[in-house]
């Protein structure tokens, strides 16, 4: 059976910075970001991807699977087009989407076998809710809130209610928010109590990430608190989020304990924020990244 399956759509990006001053094209989306990083790490684990691609975009699902990474794309007639916008603090970020691709159907995923379901949700309506029942049914529903909480009017991202929360949280059993996230679905400042307030909801390990100030996990009645490790440059932290998610749930799947998940993970975002583009180092310099900062 395999260990995690991460489903969600391969995006075309636009990412533009100001410091430095650049603009870049490449694919993107939580899976994409998720996978190569997965196959970064040594294959001790079972991965599977599932995404959905217009015919432009398949080339990247080819050079996932000649990377090792296994790979079921569906086709779409359009692909989604993000365009990514930093300011001075890369914690800053303004996005369009100058297109979509079609949600997932459940009948796509009927079949699918897994321990661990990561869903890399781009948009509120990448996945009706029927999808997240039924795949809890099956394992452990991982959820990256982020795109439970945008939806697109015209060609700008807004930011919008989880109308089905209440409903899906109780089926969820890892959440991942940013501050931001935390605070806007629970109304509460304190992310601690926001962590408690969505555990109290059902959630068995809320995972935040603060940014500069590092993260925390709370799990089993305990918080986890990982400092930000600093990076040697910052260049990009489009799919730094992603990179976390991939880091925690490799090292969980790897039976690690929360704490050395969180630093596992946070590590992996470190290296991700020194470059444009998804995660390409190794485990050792993940596990050189947590020594020196010991």
């Amino acid at each position: 059976m395999t260990d995690i399956c991460c489903i969600g759509h391969i995006t075309r990006d636009r990412i533009i910075t100001q410091v430095p001053p650049m603009t870049t094209h490449c694919a993107g989306g939580s899976a994409y970001y998720m996978a190569w990083a997965i196959a970064s790490l040594p294959s001790d684990i079972l991965f599977h991807m599932i995404t959905s691609v217009s015919q432009e975009v398949m080339p990247e699902v080819e050079k996932l699977r000649q990377a090792g990474i296994e790979v079921t794309a569906f086709e779409s007639d359009t692909n989604v087009f993000f365009e990514n916008k930093y300011g001075a603090n890369m914690d800053n970020r303004t996005q369009r989407v100058l297109a979509k691709s079609a949600p997932f159907t459940l009948n796509q995923l009927k079949d699918v076998e897994a321990r661990v379901y990561h869903l890399g949700t781009l948009l509120a309506d990448d996945f009706a809710p029927e999808i997240v029942e039924f795949l809890a049914s099956k394992g452990d529903v991982s959820i990256d809130v982020q795109g439970y909480l945008r939806e697109v009017v015209g060609e700008e991202v807004k930011a919008c209610e989880w109308a089905d929360k209440l409903r899906l949280l109780k089926h969820t059993a890892i959440l991942k928010v940013n501050e931001w996230e935390c605070q806007t679905l629970t109304g509460m400042t304190d992310p601690y109590e926001a962590a408690q307030q969505i555990h109290d909801w059902g959630v068995r390990e809320v995972i935040v990430t603060l940014g500069g100030g590092g993260s925390m996990i709370l799990a089993e009645d305990r918080f986890y608190e990982t400092p930000a490790y600093a990076p040697t440059k910052l260049v990009d932290a489009t799919g730094c989020g992603d990179t976390y998610s991939a880091g925690y749930l490799y090292a969980r799947a790897r039976g690690m304990g929360y704490a050395e998940s969180g630093q596992f993970a946070a590590a992996m975002c470190t290296l991700k924020l020194e470059h444009t583009g998804p995660f390409t180092h190794q485990i050792e310099d993940v596990y050189h990244v947590i020594r020196k900062n010991q």
